[in-house]
Parts: structure tokens; sequence; C-alpha cells
């Protein structure tokens, strides 16, 4: 039972580091040309939990959506059989 939660973890935080990262560029594209100074506005003013909080978000609906999509595909694998 340990065995598989942990892989459930390991998989939904490669789940939400994606969606981070995806995020994270989307957002702010000078990621890719100059991230330094990216980080140098992110101290200035003191902003670390937004993006943490947006993938949340993001995060959240796409896990109700995969829910969602994996209960309707059960029940109709239940009335096929």
């Amino acid at each position: 039972m340990t065995k598989k939660l942990k892989q459930i973890l390991k998989k939904e935080f490669l789940y939400y580091s994606v969606i981070f990262l995806i995020l994270a560029f989307i957002m702010h594209s000078d990621l890719l040309s100059d991230p330094f100074s990216r980080l140098e506005i992110m101290q200035e003013k003191e902003n670390y939990s937004h993006p943490f909080f947006y993938s949340f978000i993001v995060y959240s609906v796409i896990l109700v959506l995969r829910i969602i999509i994996n209960f309707v595909s059960k029940i109709f694998e239940k009335k096929s059989n």
C-alpha cells in the first residue's frame, strides 16, 4: 500500500511541477532569456508565493477534470461488460 501511495504522490508531484514550469514560462517569458533579472524582481517585490498559488489552482482544476473523466470512463466500461 505505501509503495503504491509513493508512486501516486511522485506522479502527482510531477504533474504539479510541469504545470508550475509551463505557467512560469507563459507568464514570464523573460525567464528563458534572463532568469536572474526575474529573480531580482521577485526579491524586490517579495512575491514568492503567487507562482505556487496559481499552479495549485490550475492543478486543482485539472485534477477535478481527471477525476470526472475517470469516473465517466468507468461507468461506460461497466455498461459495455
